[in-house]
């Protein structure tokens, strides 16, 4: 049996990762975020690189408690668990 990564940074890139996912998967919840954060579709993909990237996409998950919730429940993670993940 494989463990997970261990190094925080590591956890919250993946959680930032599946993060994106979950926006992805909702085409208005997606046009909100890229909204709000001036990325451009097109620039999307390059974007998810860059660890700054990452905090902004846990920030607008984490702003609003039912989207957090809807995210940890489908990502089978704690509220908590996103909350630490922004921290790294």
């Amino acid at each position: 049996m494989r463990k997970g990564p261990s190094d925080p940074r590591e956890v919250a890139e993946i959680v930032a990762i599946q993060a994106l996912s979950f926006l992805a998967s909702d085409p208005e919840r997606l046009g909100l975020f890229l909204s709000e954060s001036g990325i451009g579709p097109q620039t999307l993909r390059t974007s998810a690189a860059d660890p700054k990237f990452h905090a902004g996409v846990l920030d607008f998950i984490l702003r609003d408690d039912a989207t957090v919730k809807a995210f940890a429940g489908i990502s089978q993670l704690t509220p908590e668990t996103v909350a630490n993940a922004r921290e790294e």
